[in-house]
């Protein structure tokens, strides 16, 4: 089994009734024991100040202040998860390398971090993830639920969350309206 990890999933027209409807889910880790995303195209109402205030961090930042928090998916939705570039300089608790250029920080010590300027200048913070179980990822594949499109982390940080769907599309040279909502079979 070839892994997904560093990989966009971009949900196909036929998963409209699904909570997974126009989403692009980055994933995170992929292996035998199954596989765990976080959706960057679903903000929430929250801003990053109010995780700050929950969480009891002084907070001196003002460039993430009203930076949204996002949906990252329906599992443990209370639990915090940070993307950033993968910056060998800093090292926070609970971080992980997933790309050349990105990683996931799963500790409150990141988020002390930017509340003080002092974290990573571009993140993504979520709430709750998306999972699946051995060989689920796999089937939903097959099923045609999903298609895969390189990782690309200007997508994740610069593009503007609307647009993430879209441009993660673009990177295969088509465009939302190309994909049929009903998936054929040879």
């Amino acid at each position: 089994m070839k892994s997904l990890k560093n990989q966009f999933l971009i949900a196909m027209p036929s998963m409209a009734e699904s909570s997974f409807s126009q989403t692009v889910t980055y994933i995170c880790e992929h292996d035998s024991e199954g596989a765990m995303g976080l959706i960057i195209n679903r903000p929430t109402e929250i801003p990053l100040n109010e995780i700050f205030e929950q969480l009891e961090i002084d907070s001196e930042t003002r460039a993430h202040a009203k930076q949204p928090i996002y949906s990252g998916g329906p599992v443990q939705t209370d639990r915090g998860f940070i993307l950033h570039p993968a910056e060998a300089q800093k090292k926070w608790d609970s971080t992980i390398k997933i790309g050349t250029n990105i990683s996931l920080t799963t500790s409150k010590d990141i988020l002390a971090a930017i509340a003080r300027d002092e974290g990573p200048e571009n993140c993504l913070v979520a709430l709750g993830y998306a999972g699946w179980s051995p060989g689920q990822l796999e089937q939903e594949l097959g099923d045609n639920f999903w298609i895969l499109a390189p990782a690309n982390e200007d997508i994740i940080f610069n593009t503007p969350f609307h647009d993430r769907l879209d441009a993660a599309v673009a990177q295969l040279g088509i465009s939302l309206e190309q994909l049929s909502p009903d998936a054929g079979h040879a």
